[in-house]
């Protein structure tokens, strides 16, 4: 539905006022978090069924899962902070999603055969692994993470804190909640939430505002995490049975240490050096956007 907006009252477009509850539910803070506890409680339920769940039959539960989180996310935003969702439009999203994965994938291998150069890393191939159940192991809560995650982070919290103070403050504060979320994994230590607030929330809420799309931060996410599982790296601190078993040399700073690839400085330098081209054309958009609307 259209609206227009007559000085201080929003205005809907048969000239109607919205009500003061309407006007509740309009503000972002109140929709991102209706949003993001509708999101969490479709993830926690589908959660629980693919634990018991076995094989392919996990997978199709998290893709499911996806699917339903998504749609709690256009209801969120189309009903409540009344605002259309091309971040999430079907048109090219292949592609971006392909994008983000290609992106993913060449950050996370490029980190670990930095750290594997310079002694950190020395891999094996685990002959006696169960390629299918790695994958489906892998893929599986590398995808739950990527949709869930995106939608909330840089979907709903990013976007809510945009409207409110622009898309710089916006990037800091996701940023930040991004790296104190992971503060509770396994050998999560306060360098390794700094490190996921550099690598991770920059870099993510970087491709989001870059590509202005959610489908290429969820394949960068998604890659991110299925890959390192899938190398045998633990993944923010979960222990990853991977294709190959990987020995750890050398100082925490290099390696991660306990928490894996993400506590080591490789990726939080390369991480930077990708960020910082996406927001350099992020703000390069911005400036033809309006200087499109000065001529218009």
């Amino acid at each position: 539905m259209k609206k227009k907006m007559s000085g201080n009252n929003e205005l809907l477009q048969d000239g109607r006022k919205l009500s003061a509850w309407g006007l509740f539910w309009r503000f972002p803070i109140v929709w991102m978090i209706a949003g993001a506890i509708g999101i969490i409680l479709i993830d926690t339920l589908f959660r629980q069924l693919t634990e018991q769940a076995e094989g392919i039959a996990s997978l199709i539960s998290t893709l499911v899962m996806g699917c339903l989180a998504i749609l709690v996310y256009k209801l969120t935003l189309t009903y409540l902070a009344r605002r259309s969702t091309p971040e999430i439009s079907i048109h090219r999203a292949g592609m971006e999603t392909v994008l983000g994965v290609l992106t993913g994938s060449i950050f996370i291998i490029g980190s670990a055969l930095i750290i594997m150069a310079l002694g950190g890393y020395s891999f094996q191939w685990a002959s006696s692994a169960d390629t299918s159940s790695i994958l489906i192991f892998s893929i599986t809560p590398a995808l739950s993470a990527a949709i869930v995650e995106e939608l909330i982070f840089r979907g709903l919290m990013l976007q809510a804190i945009d409207k409110i103070g622009g898309k710089t403050l916006a990037l800091a504060v996701t940023s930040l909640f991004f790296g104190v979320a992971h503060l509770g994994n396994t050998g999560a230590t306060l360098w390794s939430a700094f490190a996921i607030v550099l690598e991770a929330g920059v870099l993510l809420g970087a491709a989001f505002l870059w590509r202005r799309n959610l489908w290429f931060a969820m394949g960068l996410h998604f890659a991110w995490n299925a890959v390192e599982g899938l190398l045998g790296i633990p993944v923010s601190g979960h222990p990853s049975a991977g294709l190959f078993t990987v020995k750890v040399h050398g100082p925490a700073l290099l390696t991660g240490g306990d928490f894996g690839l993400e506590g080591s400085i490789i990726p939080i330098v390369i991480s930077l050096l990708i960020s910082i081209p996406m927001l350099i054309g992020t703000a390069r958009n911005r400036r033809a956007e309006k200087e499109m609307n000065v001529h218009g």
